[in-house]
């Protein structure tokens, strides 16, 4: 649950509603019924002390299996089925014709109704993708793929590299361009160069995967096997001058203020000017070149490079980068059967209208946002949710207040920094203007290549503007939150702040132990090893003294060892130091909703919580938050996460969290020695 804007890796919620005509509700008996804490959820066989996530959780594990079009399975996708029906039902309502329709509701629905009709996508082919791959088949020569490469970015093509806007690392208030390294067709860099068998294996399934898109794409079969292998090495090259995904965590690798004219000359063999007079973004003179060693290693392979493999690596690019959605059927399974069953383990698709919903939702999430929020999230679920931030802050103050290992001068700043957080709960205060979009029913591929150029265009006018700290990153249906260090905000979607994160039905006790939990996992991202590098302005500032600062990377290290040990599936263990971040925030977060929720209960008026199903108040609260990482994931989705993702796995969530905890230790009467007692306990915040 977090953010990652341009470069730096950030720390995974009153409207004035869209006209609506009355539309059918979604059904209750089709949605599953979520609870804060669910005791009928646990396995009282198994010693909470010995595993918490199994006692917590075990009764769900074997009477959830994962369904075939899952990677993983778990209650956040209960809930995440749950929003889609709610999201399908306004989408239905909103794609008939024969409704008066505002511009918004038109888009939204014309968008949906023109991906759920596959005859239609069927009979389009190709559709407006054909002109781009003719184009890209008749690059003449080098000095023409500049603005060949422009056209391509400005549709939502990522190719070579990257070019947008974010806040300038040392005046978070001003908007820059910042240019970095380019996502690629593998998930990260040393799935490009690791040679053990399996990597091997993959590389050679990327490659008859990327040779199929072609032939279904009009190549001959054999020149589209010799251009999948001139794309796989050509991206191997990218890949080796690409920072790693535990490096791009580093913010002080990431911020390298360049005067434009140094970087047309670190970039000589690639027109900058022709490059960006067609992009046509906002005049700058100075960029971040956020990943400087990338573009050096460019420069040198460009002019190595013959144009059969650019234009093979344009056209896988110009592929890859399109929605199954948009795609005719034969290329749509076949982007499934090696990112979905090959890389993942996933054996089915997705039926069409969930993988529809998630695509408005992409395109249009804040035109959708407004109907759903309209229907989903009271102004009194926004008044408790936003009550029990202001309570997590507190907790938070009264934490650095207590820590014995910071100086005052610290503790000063880190308060200053606390108190300028800003709460963003639930939606926008300004809903996003699409009034340029243009959405054309029975245009899928169109209608995903314009949203992705209206995208592109909305982030890359911002350069030269002042920052706008009211901008969310995450539309208001999502079941997901972020902290973002350059805005100094917390932000939850309307999406998440439902049951089981946040139940109105339940007591304090399970409210502290999700919601809190939750709310104070994001604000610790605000004072993990990268948020903390970021001042109360937004700022990269080293605001610690070094003392404090020597204390901290201590004890952040007593974290990264202690994750190193967990195995995730097989052979692979947790990457403690990608996953620090997070693993900071998740046992921050709960210490910090459980101080909350113990400052709750001593203001006036507050009533003792009375036991559940045998459970003592303080009990609830750690079964509620570990019953919100109930989940079950694939070995080869787990494979692709333990090298990709900076979350632990959700069983570590719970058991690497606890087992540092002295309050849940006495909570469950644990005793030294037992699993769930570290023998050296981490602690931070």
């Amino acid at each position: 649950m977090h953010r990652f804007p341009a470069g730096l890796a950030v720390l995974v919620c009153l409207v004035t509603p869209i006209a609506m005509h009355a539309q059918t509700a979604v059904s209750e008996q089709t949605r599953i019924q979520l609870h804060g804490l669910d005791p009928s959820l646990r396995d009282t066989s198994v010693d909470p002390c010995v595993d918490f996530f199994q006692y917590a959780c075990g009764t769900w594990l074997k009477h959830n299996p994962i369904p075939p079009d899952r990677s993983a399975f778990g209650i956040d996708v209960q809930l995440i089925d749950n929003n889609n029906l709610v999201l399908k039902s306004i989408l239905e309502h909103a794609s008939d014709p024969r409704v008066q329709r505002d511009p918004d509701t038109q888009k939204i629905g014309d968008y949906y109704a023109t991906c759920v009709d596959l005859p239609a996508i069927e009979k389009a082919g190709l559709g407006e993708l054909q002109p781009i791959l003719d184009r890209i088949h008749t690059l003449s020569s080098a000095k023409d793929l500049a603005p060949l490469v422009a056209d391509l970015q400005r549709n939502g093509v990522q190719v070579l590299f990257r070019l947008e806007s974010e806040e300038d690392y040392k005046d978070a208030r001003h908007m820059i361009a910042t240019a970095g390294q380019p996502r690629l067709g593998l998930p990260e860099k040393g799935y490009y160069l690791r040679m053990d068998a399996k990597s091997v294996t993959l590389r050679k399934q990327y490659v008859d995967h990327i040779a199929h898109m072609l032939t279904l794409a009009g190549e001959p079969a054999d020149q589209a096997a010799a251009d999948a292998a001139r794309v796989l090495a050509l991206e191997t090259k990218l890949a080796t001058a690409s920072l790693s995904r535990e490096e791009m965590r580093d913010p002080a690798k990431l911020y390298h203020p360049t005067e434009l004219v140094s970087f047309r000359t670190q970039l000589g063999a690639f027109d900058v000017d022709a490059y960006l007079h067609t992009l046509g973004t906002p005049a700058f003179t100075s960029l971040n070149v956020s990943t400087p060693g990338y573009f050096a290693a460019l420069n040198k392979i460009l002019p190595q490079t013959d144009l059969a493999s650019l234009k093979a690596l344009l056209c896988w690019n110009l592929l890859h980068s399109t929605p199954g959605t948009a795609l005719p059927a034969a290329l749509d399974n076949e982007q499934f059967a090696f990112y979905g069953k090959t890389l993942r383990g996933q054996p089915e698709q997705q039926v069409r209208w969930k993988r529809c919903v998630e695509a408005v939702d992409g395109a249009l999430g804040e035109a959708l946002g407004r109907v759903y929020v309209a229907q989903q999230f009271s102004p009194q679920d926004k008044v408790r949710t936003t009550d029990i931030m202001d309570d997590i802050e507190a907790a938070m103050g009264q934490d650095i207040q207590q820590l014995d290992w910071m100086s005052a001068p610290t503790k000063a700043k880190a308060e200053n920094k606390l108190k300028a957080v800003t709460n963003k709960i639930g939606y926008p205060g300004r809903w996003r203007d699409y009034s340029s979009l243009t959405i054309a029913r029975g245009d899928a591929e169109g209608n995903a290549r314009r949203a992705a150029a209206f995208e592109h265009h909305r982030v890359t006018a911002k350069i030269g503007h002042p920052t706008d700290k009211l901008e969310w990153q995450m539309s208001p249906p999502t079941v997901n939150a972020y902290y973002d260090p350059q805005t100094n905000s917390v932000n939850f979607p309307a999406g998440i702040l439902q049951p089981p994160y946040y139940d109105p039905r339940m007591g304090d006790a399970v409210n502290y132990g999700q919601a809190g939990g939750l709310e104070g996992h994001e604000l610790t991202h605000g004072f993990d090893d990268e948020g903390r590098q970021f001042n109360g302005d937004g700022n990269f500032s080293e605001w610690w003294t070094p003392t404090d600062e020597t204390k901290f990377k201590e004890r952040a290290d007593c974290v990264v060892k202690q994750y190193d040990g967990f195995v995730a599936v097989d052979d692979l263990h947790v990457n403690g130091n990608l996953t620090l971040g997070e693993n900071i925030a998740d046992i921050g977060g709960v210490r910090i909703g459980y101080l909350a929720w113990q400052h709750r209960l001593q203001q006036p008026g507050a009533k003792p919580e009375a036991d559940l199903d045998g459970m003592t108040p303080a009990q609830q609260f750690f079964a509620a938050y570990a019953q919100s990482w109930c989940s079950s994931t694939r070995p080869e989705t787990m494979r692709l996460r333990v090298q990709t993702d900076p979350h632990s796995p959700e069983e570590y969530r719970v058991n690497g969290v606890v087992e540092n905890m002295p309050e849940f230790q006495q909570a469950f009467g644990c005793k030294a020695g037992q699993p769930m007692v570290s023998a050296n306990r981490c602690s931070i915040w």
